[in-house]
């Protein structure tokens, strides 16, 4: 390094050291100007550009700058291996996770003994889920750096919490790495790095804090206010436009919370939190096609969230893609860990099979997967009696109601599908029996009236019950058509034609809304009352 050099290089660190980033990178592009094969100027600036973007008191972006600065010094020190990690490190904020894998690996060829390569690689497999290779690099870092690396003992701490629920082993791994996270904290400098900047962002907590006191008090507007002067100081403090973006969409400015969300993902492209929160404002705003493209995005990004497959599912299921939907809640069924989430999703994806592909032997298949997980929860037994029912395997279906009442002997909704199994089979005293034992245990249970009604109506030929049942079906839910449509029927063998021509229109228009009945038979039995 030349005099000249040297001076300069003093220059630039005076220039950063009292925070005056642009410039030091001015007096970088000034000297490349005289000397544009300067590797080691090529490198500074590239750090210069770096520090720049990660500055959250600048608004601009600066992480491509700092990619070809890095990769005209990488010309003239084609086997370095910190230009390799530099370069791999920009790639990781950018949100390029594959090239900084690349560059990383690139960086470990050249130096198998790089601590802060195998760190960053381990954050950059866990940004994409992949907790395996995470744990393994950072186990690497911690081994070529053993007393100095508290950041990839904190890491790994995380990493074995993820998975304590299901091994105590872990659980006291994660607590033992959390603990030498600490203990070796003083001699990591990034750690250190770390943590002082974590510490800087309180200076915002009173900002923060005041915003949600009047979110909670109704003052909204002037928390808007609040919030947009902060960005204005701090246009790069990414959770900013998140809250922002929340309080847009509590409004119902969607569109507003949209720029806000995006704008938190340009600025960190793997915010997590403002692209679902981005999916959850196009969803409310009923744009599903742009809402499926950001989920898709996302798991683009982290391949391995369940809830997120489970919601891109649940989207597609709404926008008639009913083969993309199983898809993605397969994939949601297979990633998760937790037993009560994963049979919920189990059940999901039996109504889906039962439904809208008919497929009753693969809805079976997936309520039992519910059962085997979560036994106690007494909807699986309600889904999994009911696609008994609709394959005709009555015996099964029985089997399946009476174990459920074994747990809640008083559920009127399994007494209600016992009656209704009963009905099925013929056997009116016992479809009778559960239909008003589900009446005793739920007065207001509109189905159990309506269905009752019509064994009285149809099977028993006792109009006047089946009438008071079936008005006491309405008075539990007046929107109830189906129950308006007995009525009228009722109501018609009585000789009343104008009061049942009445309920048949009642019944009409309820129906459009609910779609419980075939609209031509609504308009065949009024067409059929005055022939």
């Amino acid at each position: 390094m030349t005099t000249d050099t040297k001076i300069l290089e003093k220059k630039i660190n005076k220039e950063y050291k009292t925070g005056n980033v642009k410039n030091a990178i001015e007096l970088c592009q000034i000297g490349l100007q005289e000397n544009p094969t300067n590797a080691d100027l090529h490198l500074r600036l590239g750090d210069l550009y770096l520090a720049w973007h990660l500055d959250i008191y600048n608004s601009a972006q600066y992480i491509d700058e700092a990619i070809t600065e890095y990769q005209r010094a990488l010309e003239s020190y084609i086997d370095s291996s910190e230009i390799y990690y530099k370069i791999g490190r920009a790639h990781f904020y950018k949100g390029d996770l594959d090239k900084a894998i690349n560059y990383l690996d690139m960086a470990i060829s050249k130096n198998e003994k790089f601590a802060k390569a195998y760190y960053l690689l381990a954050e950059t497999y866990t940004k994409k889920a992949r907790f395996l290779e995470a744990s393994i690099n950072a186990e690497k870092a911690i081994k070529c750096k053993p007393l100095s690396n508290s950041c990839a003992h904190f890491l790994l701490a995380n990493l074995y919490d993820l998975t304590s629920a299901r091994s105590f082993k872990k659980w006291l791994k994660a607590k033992g790495e959390y603990v030498l996270s600490l203990l070796t904290l003083p001699f990591d400098f990034q750690a250190l790095e770390n943590v002082a900047r974590t510490v800087s962002y309180f200076k915002f907590f009173p900002i923060l804090l005041k915003g949600f006191y009047m979110v909670h008090t109704k003052s909204v507007e002037d928390a808007i206010g609040i919030y947009i002067d902060a960005i204005e100081k701090a246009p790069g403090f990414v959770p900013l436009y998140c809250l922002l973006g929340d309080i847009y969409r509590s409004l119902g400015r969607f569109d507003d919370a949209i720029t806000e969300y995006k704008m938190a993902i340009w600025l960190d492209s793997l915010n997590i939190q403002a692209y679902r929160h981005l999916c959850q404002a196009y969803e409310e705003l009923g744009d599903y096609d742009s809402a499926v493209d950001i989920y898709e995005k996302l798991i683009q990004i982290m391949p391995n969230m369940p809830d997120v497959h489970s919601n891109l599912a649940n989207i597609l299921y709404v926008k008639g893609d009913i083969e993309g939907a199983i898809s993605h809640f397969q994939t949601a069924v297979t990633l998760n860990p937790r037993k009560q989430w994963t049979s919920i999703i189990n059940q999901t994806l039996g109504f889906v099979y039962q439904e809208s592909k008919n497929d009753i032997n693969a809805a079976i298949t997936s309520y039992q997967s519910a059962y085997l997980l979560t036994p106690e929860d007494i909807d699986i037994y309600i889904n999994l009696g009911s696609a008994f029912y609709d394959k005709e395997d009555y015996a099964n279906a029985l089997t399946v109601y009476r174990n459920a009442l074994d747990l809640e002997p008083k559920n009127a909704k399994i007494h209600c599908n016992l009656g209704f199994l009963y009905w099925g089979k013929g056997d009116l005293d016992e479809a009778i029996k559960e239909y008003e034992m589900s009446i005793e245990y739920d007065p207001n249970y509109d189905i159990a009236y309506n269905n009752l009604g019509v064994i009285y109506l149809d099977d028993l030929g006792r109009v006047r019950n089946a009438i008071e049942l079936f008005k006491k079906s309405i008075e539990c839910n007046p929107n109830y058509a189906l129950a308006h449509f007995n009525l009228a029927r009722a109501i018609t063998i009585t000789g009343d034609k104008i009061e049942a021509a009445k309920l048949y229109q009642i019944a009409q228009d309820i129906n459009k809304v609910t779609n419980e009945i075939d609209p031509q038979d609504i308009i065949d039995k009024i067409n059929g009352l005055f022939e």
